[in-house]
């Protein structure tokens, strides 16, 4: 038996010594008790170092997927093919099913063979010839590690290969949070200024508590860099006849420490948008100008990555996110949804409701074509986005003046048969003279 074990640093083939003694898994740890018992168990058959770092990733995404690398095939087939009667281990079922189906060899995936690689990566500095250092297995193993977990969430260093947008789940909950936040500091500081709700903007009313503190120290604080001149007066002069109650010291400072946590999250929120504004628009420019960052990160992410959006219609990218209304409707035989996620796109917004559904679908389908753009093209500009984008802002305007818009192509004029309508002349017909009926007379005197 021949086993196929994969290491950090390349393929390493190992042949059996004895299998009868391998068959038991129970037993086969006392075999890897230590490395004199390793060695007279497996015998090293061949190793194959990887190159570099890159072959030895793309060789491990390959195992991953339960596919046969280059560096695998030239192995197996210059070792293991010679040998094509023994059986070979494998530590997984996926890849000893390609082996079989490209090599047609025998493979073996068991309990057995399980423990028996867990015995060989325990002694694996000992067993290949020439040493390992085993800091530099380890090294090697945390740096694929991360390639790998990176590569399997989705993410890349590259901006092309960036394709899951994690980021707007924290964003939904900063969201969430900071208006939960706000609303309990307005409720809480307006039993001591309840006129404070002609300050309409959250973080201009955070600050201006920090500023004031107590409602009589109004007249005293400089809030020009904070409110607009009107309604700083505005504030002054109400401050001075307010009904609210009086607070406590203790109070105010437990409201502006609230102040400071509403003022920070929504600093660390702008960090976090600029930064998904970032990568949108290195990852899929076309796609962010068509409909923005977030609906198209909410589409990214549905999707999975920007490859698999690539690959949807557009009748799909349209209802993307309404799959819940989609299938509710079949089943009950009603309309279906005309807009999922796209409806939050901005051109979509600002059209009429009874265009919506006319301007999701063509928004759906220019999306379909920079999606495709972004992620297939060898070289990406912003080009195709902004003319797609002014062809739709185009068309929103002829619908808003009340005009179908302009077609592509003219339609032609219906075409009609004229045909003229003749009379029958009865006179130009030769009619032939009925022959006369003799009279009973007149045959009588022939006779």
């Amino acid at each position: 038996m021949l086993v196929l074990f994969e290491s950090p640093s390349g393929y390493a083939i190992f042949k059996v010594l004895d299998e009868s003694k391998v068959q038991a898994a129970d037993d086969l740890h006392e075999l890897f008790a230590n490395p004199e018992k390793a060695a007279n168990s497996v015998k090293l058959k061949h190793f194959k170092k990887f190159e570099d770092t890159t072959e030895a990733l793309a060789a491990t995404t390959a195992a991953v997927e339960g596919k046969l690398s280059k560096t695998l095939k030239k192995v197996l087939k210059k070792i293991v093919a010679k040998e094509a009667h023994e059986e070979l281990a494998v530590a997984d079922a996926k890849l000893g099913q390609a082996i079989k189906e490209k090599m047609n060899l025998t493979c073996v995936y068991s309990p057995a063979t399980q423990e028996l690689m867990r015995g060989i990566r325990a002694h694996i500095d000992s067993l290949i010839s020439g040493g390992l250092l085993v800091v530099f297995v380890s090294l090697l193993f945390y740096i694929y590690s991360y390639n790998i977990f990176s590569w399997n969430q989705g993410f890349s260093q590259q901006p092309k290969k960036f394709k899951k947008i994690i980021i707007l789940s924290l964003l939904d909950d900063l969201d969430k949070e900071l208006n939960n936040y706000i609303m309990r500091c307005r409720e809480w500081y307006g039993w001591h200024f309840p006129e404070g709700k002609v300050v309409t903007d959250h973080i201009a009313f955070a600050k201006i508590i920090k500023k004031m503190g107590v409602r009589t120290n109004a007249a005293s604080c400089d809030m020009s860099e904070i409110l607009p001149e009107e309604i700083e007066k505005q504030v002054v002069d109400l401050a001075q006849v307010s009904m609210g109650t009086e607070i406590s010291e203790e109070d105010i400072i437990n409201i502006s420490y609230l102040a400071d946590q509403i003022i920070e999250i929504t600093e660390y929120r702008g960090q976090l948008y600029d930064y998904l504004k970032n990568r949108m628009t290195a990852m899929a420019p076309n796609l962010t100008l068509l409909v923005g960052e977030l609906v198209g990160a909410r589409l990214i992410s549905h999707a999975g990555s920007l490859l698999n959006l690539a690959k949807h219609p557009a009748s799909t990218v349209q209802i993307l996110g309404a799959e819940k209304a989609l299938f509710r409707a079949l089943k009950t035989r009603k309309d279906t949804p005309k807009y999922g996620l796209i409806y939050h796109a901005s051109l979509v917004g600002q059209c009429n409701p009874k265009n919506k559904g006319k301007i999701s679908r063509m928004l759906a389908a220019k999306c379909a074509l920079a999606v495709r753009y972004d992620a297939l093209a060898e070289e990406t500009s912003t080009e195709m986005g902004i003319e797609q984008r002014a062809k739709l802002e185009s068309r929103l305007r002829s619908w808003d003046e009340g005009g179908k818009g302009t077609k592509s192509t003219p339609k032609p004029d219906k075409w009609t048969n004229q045909s003229e309508l003749k009379m029958y002349d009865n006179a130009q017909d030769f009619n032939i003279p009925a022959p006369k009926k003799r009279k009973i007379e007149e045959l009588d005197e022939e006779d």
